[in-house]
């Protein structure tokens, strides 16, 4: 005989979820944050806006992090039968 068990998945509590969601909202920030930066404070960092690619830098690994939690999602059991029936 075979068990039919439902299962679902983790959904929001996985962890690549909150992860990817920590991910955009700091990805987010830097990114607003290097798009109003002034010439001068780019000057400070050698040139480089280091805000704005940090930005999109993040923002990219959120995705990931979102595309890697739908790709493959967590399967939750449900909890299990007592074997005392």
């Amino acid at each position: 005989m075979t068990e039919n068990r439902r299962a679902r998945t983790a959904g929001a509590f996985d962890v690549r979820t909150v992860i990817g969601m920590l991910f955009l909202v700091y990805g987010v920030v830097l990114l607003a944050t290097g798009l109003v930066q002034s010439a001068e404070a780019i000057e400070k960092a050698a040139g480089v806006n280091i805000n704005l690619w940090s930005g999109i830098g993040m923002v990219v690994v959120s995705a990931l992090f979102f595309l890697w939690a739908r790709l493959r999602p967590i399967i939750v059991p449900e909890s299990p039968q007592s074997s005392d029936q």
